[in-house]
């Protein structure tokens, strides 16, 4: 079995790899090709963590199998310098059964939840979208800078973040790393104005988006509030978007942005449109208008971590990287 570490899937495992890798995630997903339970969450009284599970089946030529994603979430990690999210993404041989390849489910989520906004970007957002808002200031607010530079030309850039130190150090980040210039906003709805594309990653459980702050044609890529008690959204900026989902299973039982408005009556569970997978297989026309507000819901699916599990196995085996284990 390989042991795979942080820095090596950050490199071997870049955006621009994960893009072609999760947009065939999700057509499998909605191509009845993926079996996935609903992810477990273990949220024990004594303890002020959770343990969240995602294990799933994999069909097709390439990239299939068993996997699993395990990851722990201690809300005190970031005053010990360290990450919110802990764990593993394991794969397993599809011939075989025997463990493939283990590797930090953290540097897998950051790369893969950003791909899936570049592929829902790509299928959802006007051609000409540029002006760009990102709300949060942290890993996924980085890693999806570098996703929408891959998919769509940006003119502009605006970070919000509760804590405006955190946002300054994002768009020093910027520069130096990207080469982006980036304008820190000191409200979430002064970054969003104007803005005809938004990336919201933020920890909120209160809505920091309203309807109002939306620009006619903007696409949204609400990916922060991946728990139900989690918000980002307004119940009335989720009723006056066309809403799709990486899951509808998934968004009907987990998603707190999309039971707000179901919740009070603004939206039924018709108000879904579809599936990202859907829209990339040809089901749904995705976008409609110049002037439609979309919004893709990211939850996160097993499928995303599983193909790129074994995606980085792959490439591991390939160059001779990360570090063999004899579990016999």
């Amino acid at each position: 079995m390989l042991l795979i570490d942080s820095a090596t899937v950050r490199e071997l495992y870049p955006v621009e790899r994960a893009l072609p890798v999760i947009a065939e995630a999700m057509r499998r997903y909605s191509g009845g090709q993926v079996e996935l339970p609903l992810r477990t969450i273990l949220r024990p009284e004594k303890d002020t963590g959770l343990l969240g599970t995602m294990p799933g089946f994999v069909a097709g030529e390439n990239l299939a199998g068993y996997g699993l994603k395990a990851m722990v979430l201690k809300p005190e990690n970031p005053a010990r310098g360290l990450h919110l999210h802990i764990g593993v993404v394991l794969v397993y041989d599809p011939d075989t059964g025997a463990p493939l390849a283990m590797m930090d489910a953290g540097a897998v989520t950051a790369v893969r939840t950003a791909a899936v906004s570049g592929v829902a970007t790509e299928a959802l957002a006007r051609p000409d979208a540029g002006d760009l808002a990102v709300l949060g200031s942290g890993v996924q607010a980085r890693s999806h800078l570098e996703a929408m530079r891959l998919v769509r030309t940006l003119r502009r850039v605006r970070v919000w973040s509760r804590t405006p130190e955190n946002a300054d150090a994002y768009r020093v980040w910027a520069a130096e790393e990207l080469g982006i210039e980036v304008e820190v906003a000191p409200t979430a709805a002064q970054a969003l104005a104007g803005a005809d594309l938004v990336c919201t990653t933020t920890a909120a459980k209160e809505p920091v988006v309203e309807a109002a702050d939306l620009a006619p044609g903007v696409h949204v890529n609400a990916v922060g509030a991946s728990f139900i008690d989690h918000r980002e959204l307004s119940s009335q900026a989720v009723a006056a978007s066309s809403f799709f989902v990486d899951s509808r299973e998934s968004a009907l039982a987990e998603s707190g942005d999309l039971r707000g408005p179901l919740t009070e009556g603004l939206v039924g569970p018709g108000h879904i449109q579809a599936e990202l997978g859907e829209v990339l297989l040809g089901e749904h026309p995705g976008r409609r208008g110049s002037e439609e507000i979309t919004v893709f819901k990211s939850l996160g699916l097993g499928v995303q971590d599983i193909m790129s599990g074994f995606a980085i196995a792959e490439e591991a085996a390939a160059r001779g990287r990360g570090r063999t284990f004899e579990l016999g």
